[in-house]
This record gives structure tokens, sequence and C-alpha cells, in this order.
């Protein structure tokens, strides 16, 4: 376990749980993929899980920020309907013509397909 998952449960008030994080190899990325059964065994009473959960929360928000994504458009428990348009673009023969062509000239034409298709996109 990294030094900096030690840090972060003592900031928390759960640096007693410390060795036990230890003994799972529990590092720092794994935090919020901790589920509650996950706690649990780890030995983290009613109390210490959910003081967990909530720090744990904090620092995905905070991941939200650093990535330049505002805390207001994330999911907070409200269903949005937004309006969507979905679509599909398929290469009719692509899959034969592979078994021909060179590896670099099936590139080439993949490129030229989804350039003109990324043309097409845009202008509507």
């Amino acid at each position: 376990m990294s030094d900096r998952v030690n840090r972060w449960l003592e900031e928390i008030g759960l640096g007693e749980h410390a060795e036990s994080f230890v003994e799972n190899d529990i590092d720092f990325d794994l935090l919020s993929r901790l589920s509650t059964e996950d706690l649990k065994e780890l030995g983290l009473s009613v109390g210490h899980r959910r003081r967990f959960l909530d720090a744990v929360a904090i620092l995905k928000e905070a991941a939200f920020e650093d990535a330049g994504i505002s805390s207001d458009s994330a999911p907070h428990g409200e269903a949005e309907r937004r309006q969507l348009t979905v679509m599909f673009c398929d290469l009719v023969g692509s899959t034969e013509l592979s078994t021909k062509l060179d590896p670099e000239d099936m590139r080439e034409v993949i490129t030229s397909f989804q350039d003109t298709t990324r043309e097409a996109i845009q202008r509507y």
C-alpha cells in the first residue's frame, strides 16, 4: 500500500485500518472501487464504512473538478432527459476488402472513409 493511502486514511480518521488495507493490497486507485462488502471484509464498522464512502465521494468530486467537469453537471440523483442522435456508418464489404489489401493500404481506405464521414457529419 502506498503512503498516500495511509495518509488519506489518517486524514479521514480511519488510520487504525491502514494495516488491513496493507494486508489486502489496497492501493489508492482501488479506493473508489471498494464495495460495502469489501469494507466489511476489511473490518470497518458501519460508521467507519459510512465515513469511508463519504470521503471517497469527495475524492470523486475532486476528480471531476480536476477533469474540468462542473459538479453541477454531475448527476446528483435526479434524472435529466436529453435529446440524442445516434448514427451508425459502415464501410460495406470492408471485411472482404481487408483480406485482399495490404494492411497499410487498408488503413488508407479506412482513414479516407472516416475523413469523408466526419466531413459529412460536421456539415450537418
